[in-house]
């Protein structure tokens, strides 16, 4: 048995999207555990781009089982039109390939216009949420309140769940926010077909990942969003409504932390995030904006245009410790070619005072300044290199630079965005 979870160590848009479909190929089950279609994982193919949202990213794979758990949030619709999109591509002709918790919470069309209502209101303090309904379809699973999966799946019970939400949730929206009022009927109605179409993809996700662990299959947990997203640990509130660090895969697809035997933190050769909350790397300048032109810096699922600046070490080290990297895989270190120089943040001073360890406050965060060791760059197009040691020594040394400073191997390096542009120093799958 080998059970991997992978996940971000950044802001999220760490390319997690190419390392899950590059382990996937050695993959029996992937298991997306948490979030929702706020994530956009992108997949490069022989030059055939996909763009997956709630579809785990081994799909590609052509016997790989794909399996949504009940830590995430369904919004019906736009799954059925992944679906419907990867079918009629050929990718998906058997639906067992796809399988969604019965316990996953839904999005309803109040969790999507109260998400844009309320950071409508917030102004400039916005949180710059996708809009998707995902924190307030998380927000109704906590209060246990929320309508889920399998309940699309029987009448009887969704009506009155209906109903018990529908005075609230339009309340809000039309007495706080100035907002229309959602068809409940509609809605209903719409529920019913949508819960029909979903009907074949239903199953209980914990029993099949159970048989397929207790018969030694190899199992990939792969994380959407990133580490500094998470709602418990990242930089509050400019995060996610869920948990994004590799521990979540236990509740979030349902087995025991005794299960994992491999985390795989996922990092870009510099740093990016999207949306509002501080940022101590981030390069507002010249660099900022080659990072992004280069990088093509823009969101999978939003399509917004993600902030850019330097690695940050004292970032990549807590994500280290809050998810028991095992290993990290490296993206995107062909972006860096063509610099005369490459800042890395090896540190933070806050107040005066200079710190290696990331702080537990969000006014700390943001008045941290990074204090940097630059390293030479290199000008060499390192995006047909398959060898560690057939990389310029300037890339080579940055890389293992960074990864004595982490203290983690980094054992995967990506140089382009198609599946083979994968460097393997050790198979971690």
């Amino acid at each position: 048995m080998t059970a991997l979870v992978a996940v971000g160590a950044q802001w999220g848009d760490e390319g997690k999207g190419k390392i899950v479909d590059w382990l996937a190929l050695s993959a029996d089950l992937v298991v997306r555990f948490h979030g929702g279609n706020n994530a956009g994982h992108t997949l490069i193919v022989d030059g055939q781009k996909t763009v997956l949202h709630l579809v785990p990213s081994g799909i590609l794979q052509p016997s790989t089982v794909n399996l949504i758990g009940p830590g995430v949030v369904v919004d019906p619709r736009v799954l059925l039109a992944e679906l419907d999109k990867i079918q009629a591509q050929g990718v998906l002709r058997d639906p067992s390939r796809v399988r969604v918790s019965g316990r996953a919470h839904v999005i309803l069309d109040w969790h999507i216009a109260l998400d844009k209502a309320r950071d409508e209101a917030r102004r400039e303090s916005a949180i710059g949420t996708t809009g998707r309904g995902i924190g307030p379809a998380y927000e109704d699973k906590v209060a246990r309140r929320g309508i889920r999966v399998a309940d699309l799946l029987d009448p009887a019970a969704l009506r009155p769940a209906i109903d018990r939400l529908a005075k609230e949730k339009n309340f809000e929206l039309t007495q706080l926010h100035g907002w229309p009022a959602i068809d409940v009927e509609a809605m209903f109605d719409e529920l019913l077909v949508l819960g029909r179409r979903l009907e074949p993809f239903v199953d209980h996700t914990g029993r099949i990942l159970e048989v397929a662990l207790r018969a030694n299959k190899k199992v990939l947990f792969e994380g959407a969003q990133g580490t500094f997203l998470d709602i418990d640990h990242g930089t509050y509130p400019f995060v996610t409504s869920s948990n994004c660090v590799a521990g979540a895969a236990c509740t979030g697809a349902g087995v025991g932390p005794t299960r994992i035997d491999f985390v795989l933190g996922i990092t870009k050769a510099y740093t990016t995030r999207v949306g509002g909350g501080p940022f101590p790397t981030e390069d507002k300048g010249a660099g900022g904006e080659w990072l992004g032109a280069k990088g093509m810096e823009f969101g999978a699922t939003t399509g917004r245009k993600r902030r850019c600046g330097w690695l940050d070490l004292v970032v990549l080290r807590e994500a280290a410790i809050v998810n028991g990297f095992t290993s990290i895989a490296m993206n995107k270190l062909d972006i860096l070619s063509g610099l005369p120089e490459v800042p890395v943040a090896t540190a933070w001073r806050i107040d005066g005072k200079l710190t290696s360890d990331f702080p537990m406050t969000l006014e700390e965060v943001a008045r941290a300044e990074p204090v940097y060791e630059v390293m030479p760059g290199w000008q060499e197009d390192i995006s047909g290199v398959r060898h560690h040691a057939a990389l310029p020594d300037n890339a080579r040394r940055y890389v293992e630079r960074i990864e004595a400073l982490v203290g983690v191997p980094i054992d995967v390096i990506s140089v382009g965005p198609d599946r083979d542009q994968t460097i393997t120093r050790r198979q971690v799958f």
